[in-house]
């Protein structure tokens, strides 16, 4: 392969990818590797789109939203309205990870408390099994 392009495979290791994952994108339209027969080559160009779409699914951002945000760069505007909508999105995801941080920190604290009560409940039994016998 050429420094411009990767085989599936190159995009696989460089990824952490699988090639099953490389051929839903290109399904969805989200990366557009140039076809020699049965070959798929990935440009510079995908490989951006890639580490796009890689890290705002990270994000929580949906397959749609990632695709539109890499429409909007196309745009003749210096992507500013590329970087207004991902603004936009990412206050919003950051928003939800938050709560979700919020509840899992709720649920983790509730967690330990039973946790130990349990551990305290044994105990005693355990005192109770020895002064019995």
């Amino acid at each position: 392969m050429t420094a411009d392009t990767m085989n599936i495979r190159e995009m696989c290791d460089a990824f952490d990818v699988t090639p099953r994952t490389l051929r839903f994108y290109e399904a969805k339209e989200l990366l557009f590797p140039i076809r020699e027969g049965q070959k798929r080559l990935f440009t510079k160009r995908d490989r951006a789109r890639l580490k796009l779409i890689l890290r705002g699914k990270r994000f929580g951002f949906s397959l749609e939203e990632i695709r539109q945000l890499l429409d909007l760069y196309h745009m003749d505007d210096g992507q500013e309205a590329q970087l207004s909508k991902t603004y936009e999105l990412a206050q919003k995801h950051l928003a939800d990870m938050e709560a979700q941080k919020a509840e899992l920190d709720e649920a983790i604290g509730e967690l330990k408390e039973q946790m130990a009560w349990g551990a305290d409940k044994l105990s005693q039994l355990a005192k109770q099994k020895t002064v019995a016998a």
